[in-house]
């Protein structure tokens, strides 16, 4: 892979910074929300990630 230039660097640079920018405000809510959650929320995300380790580990045995 080749070298990156230096105008790619810098717009690389600011895309980056205008994302944070659009993203940050954000950012606050979203951690209230997650000191507000309960036990139970987990689940929903623990369970679909256990059935998917599941999942991939019966396709390696199978190999």
């Amino acid at each position: 892979m080749e070298k990156m230039a230096g105008w790619e660097m810098l717009l690389l640079g600011a895309i980056a910074l205008l994302v944070l920018l659009w993203v940050g405000p954000g950012i606050k809510p979203l951690m209230e929300q997650s000191r507000q959650a309960e036990n139970r929320d987990w689940a929903g995300l623990l369970i679909p990630i256990a059935l998917v380790v599941l999942f991939v580990l019966f396709l390696i045995k199978l190999v």
